[in-house]
């Protein structure tokens, strides 16, 4: 019942609230009709000319002083009636002139032109459209009153006319969604953010006083009520404690402005959206999802991942308030482990850096903690869970032997014969408890020189060491071997074994260069040739080398001397006034090293002596003759090449005046006597511009029908040759008397006229069908001129090609 009864209670008041909502509403409105019928409806003021006229004739007199018009007030957004008067202006002098009244300025004859206008006649001043105070908030006009002349007759004065304003404009915010932040945990009275809205009406006024207040929040977590706006200023500030990001990340707030300063009953509203993001502090510890990890690794492996630690965090995942940092505390006193993050799962990966070995530790025990990149916020403290053991268990694999000096160096002589016992070379295994037995074997020896014994490793030599092979580097000769475990499954280790050989004098010095050249005749610029000593040794065992001069044959001491420039170097030259013939000399010279016992060679240097010019280079001549040629040779070779292209251009000459003798041969027979068909071809010279499409090769003789067959339309020559027994020419003896070389010539052509088969045959022209309608007449219409027999028997004498014709026309009576 109590219920019911309060239940009641708040009904009786909202209604009660309602009705004096209504009613001071209808209040307001009243006041303001009748603000609004006191403004308008009110006599309008009459303004007088201040008095002092222009038009007086009576000298001068002191003028009045000018009223002070009070400006005239207009509320904006006024619904008429229009034309609204305003104000009524007079001069004190209408009664004696007639006065017409004008205004000038913006709003009257100034854009915005016919806002303001007034009577002439009688100086009321109207509105004539509604005023807009966000548009123009004041106007300056100026009266002026002059005679029907258009005199003034008074002085202008200065209207200002004020727009009254109203109500009339909502207040805006700049962005309908606003965006800001604030630390979980925040105290109250933190501020968060600030919120503005702009009212265009005068901000002088209630009309343009904005205040602000909250809607809504969104969620009510953990009470409806966490954030305050200022109501004036806009800022919004935190009212409660409990922001937790893990639980609410953000709000949404409806934030109202209303004008009237807040007035809901009367001012004009508007709402924005304010979403507040609750911002991460580490205020959550990480924490291990157990106490205890385990895992478990192979001896001797590194970059092995052995366990995985898994952590929780509530923090905003992938920050520095969530991003897990372990560091080993106790367990791993020499550095075997590390712990990396993993930064998709921000687990903890124990992983193995050094190896570990079996036989030294078979577990390991770690200690180990995990912490966040930012420290935790004020007033956290860390979690116990913060915290684990983690047991890592070595397991035992077979590993390989190893030498225990690696490499291993040792001093030799070179020259050591095969079969010599150098050092023994033995490894150990590692597995000591297994008791596993080694074989040895050779992996690399690049000059084959060593054996190694497979039971104990002693290294015997196989072949001669040589300190000068290509095999030794910088002295050092370099051989590796293999130790094998009998493990399962076997395994494997290497060792190098590294020999420096120690150099004996076994090679004897040569000499560079092995050829030089010199000149004929010693002088003052030229000394001689500069020799240099080299041998494979090294010191004690190579210079200084003495270089000295054969005593057989005796003309190498009679004209060279040799002497030593340095320890290594010696110049060999011309003794002086000798003279020898330019050409190639071979000089043998001796020379020794400084080992004990000295070693010596006996080297020959091929030395061309040749004629110089001044600056004591050979002459292209001298060269020559150094080579081995004399002068005598030279010359003999020179006339040979001579004597050749002489040779060769006479031949060129005869072959050519041969060729043109033949071309201007004269045929044995007459043209005019040869009576076969020849075609002689001339030079082209062309014709003119109407001459220029023809085809020589209509004239010239087909060699075959195939490309006379092919070829396009237009006049052919088709020779048929005759199928019948070729003439036999008579046989020209081989050596023939000069008497008879005209009766051959004569049988020879009468043999050719009689010959049906040769050449021109009888030749079928062929044409191409050019159409009918010719305008020539047909050819069997003409007749012979002539009008008596003709006799034809002369063809008989024509040969054998006139034969059938002959024998059409020739026949007499019979024909």
């Amino acid at each position: 019942n109590l219920i019911i009864i309060i239940s009641l209670l708040y009904v009786i008041l909202a209604v009660l609230l309602v009705l004096s909502q209504k009613v001071m509403m209808e209040d307001g409105k009243v006041a303001e009709g009748k603000e609004r019928k006191d403004v308008f409806q009110a006599p309008p003021p009459v303004i007088m000319f201040s008095g002092s006229g222009l038009n007086s004739s009576k000298g001068l007199r002191r003028q009045k002083r000018d009223w002070v018009i009070p400006p005239i007030n207009v509320a904006e957004n006024s619904r008429g009636p229009f034309p609204q008067m305003l104000v009524s202006i007079r001069s004190d002098q209408d009664q004696d002139i007639s006065i017409r009244y004008s205004i000038t300025g913006v709003g009257a004859d100034q854009p915005p032109n016919e806002v303001f206008n007034i009577d002439p006649v009688l100086g009321k001043m109207f509105v004539t459209k509604p005023l807009d105070r966000e548009h123009r908030s004041s106007y300056h006009l100026r009266a002026h009153a002059v005679d029907m002349n258009g005199n003034q007759v008074e002085n202008p004065i200065d209207l200002y006319i004020f727009v009254i304003d109203m109500n009339d404009n909502r207040p805006e915010f700049k962005n309908q969604v606003y965006n800001g932040s604030v630390d979980e945990g925040s105290k109250p009275g933190t501020y968060v953010m600030h919120l503005s809205a702009f009212d265009a009406d005068d901000n002088t006024t209630a009309n343009g006083m904005v205040r602000y207040r909250i809607l809504s929040q969104t969620p009510h977590s953990p009470i409806p009520n966490m954030f305050t706006i200022n109501s004036e200023t806009g800022d919004i500030v935190t009212v409660a404690p409990g922001l937790d990001r893990e639980k609410v990340s953000q709000y949404t707030i409806i934030v109202q402005a209303t004008d009237m300063e807040g007035n809901l009953n009367f001012g004009l509203s508007n709402t924005a959206t304010a979403i507040i993001t609750v911002t991460d502090i580490n205020d959550n510890p990480p924490m291990l999802t157990s106490r205890t990890f385990s895992g478990e690794v192979p001896e001797n492996r590194v970059d092995v991942v052995v366990a995985n630690l898994t952590v929780i965090d509530a923090d905003q995942a992938h920050s520095p308030n969530w991003n897990a940092i372990y560091q080993i505390i106790s367990g791993d006193q020499f550095g075997h482990f590390t712990i990396r993050t993993d930064p998709v799962t921000n687990d903890g990966m124990v992983t193995v850096v050094k190896p570990v070995d079996f036989e030294m530790n078979r577990s390991f025990m770690l200690k180990v903690a995990v912490s966040n990149q930012a420290h935790l916020a004020s007033g956290i403290q860390s979690s116990l869970q913060s915290t684990a053991d983690v047991t890592i268990s070595v397991q035992d694999v077979n590993e390989p032997p190893y030498f225990p000096t690696n490499p291993k160096h040792i001093r030799f002589e070179e020259g050591v014969p095969a079969g010599t016992s150098l050092t023994t070379f033995s490894a150990s295994d590692p597995d000591r408890l297994h008791m596993q037995s080694i074989r040895y074997s050779k992996l690399n020896d690049p000059a084959d020189w060593l054996s190694i014994n497979r039971t104990n490793g002693q290294i015997v030599t196989t072949g001669m060491l040589d300190r000068e092979s290509i095999y030794v580097k910088n002295n050092i000769y370099e051989a590796t071997f293999l130790a094998t475990d009998n493990g399962s499954p076997a395994a494997s280790g290497t060792g190098t074994l590294q020999i420096y050989l120690i150099d004996i004098n076994d090679n004897p010095p040569a000499l560079i260069p092995k050829e030089s050249q010199i000149c004929e005749r010693m002088n003052k610029n030229v000394n001689g040739v500069n020799i240099t000593a080299a041998d494979a040794d090294t010191d004690p065992n190579a210079g200084p080398f003495v270089f000295e001069l054969p005593n057989f044959p005796t003309s190498i001491r009679r004209n060279w001397t040799i002497s030593r420039i340095s320890g290594d170097y010696a110049r060999l030259g011309l003794r002086y006034q000798v003279y020898l013939e330019p050409g190639v000399y071979e000089v043998p010279i001796i020379v020794s090293d400084s080992g004990n016992p000295p070693l010596s060679n006996r080297s020959v240097i091929k030395v061309k002596v040749c004629p110089c010019d001044e600056n004591g280079d050979c002459t292209t001549l001298g060269a020559v003759a150094a080579a081995g040629l004399g002068t005598g040779a030279i010359i003999s070779i020179l006339i040979c090449v001579i004597i050749l292209l002489s040779m060769v251009l006479l031949f060129v000459v005869w072959i050519k005046r041969r060729e043109k003798e033949r071309q201007t041969k004269q045929l044995l027979i007459d043209p005019e006597d040869d009576v076969r068909d020849n075609i002689l071809k001339y030079d082209e010279e062309g014709g003119g511009e109407e001459d220029q499409d023809y085809d020589l090769s209509q004239l010239q003789q087909p060699d075959s029908l195939e490309h006379i067959i092919s070829k396009p339309p237009g006049v052919r020559r088709v020779d048929e040759r005759p199928i019948i027994p070729e003439s036999q020419y008579p046989i020209r003896p081989v050596v023939p008397h000069p008497g008879d070389i005209g009766d051959f010539i004569h049988e020879g052509l009468r043999a050719a006229d009689n010959d049906p088969t040769a050449p021109p045959y009888d030749s079928l022209l062929v044409f191409d069908y050019e159409g009918s309608g010719s305008t020539a007449g047909s050819v069997s219409s003409l007749n012979s001129s002539s009008t008596g027999d003709q006799d034809y028997d002369y063809l008989n004498d024509w040969g054998p090609r006139f034969k059938k014709l002959a024998d059409m026309y020739g026949g007499g009576d019979d024909d």
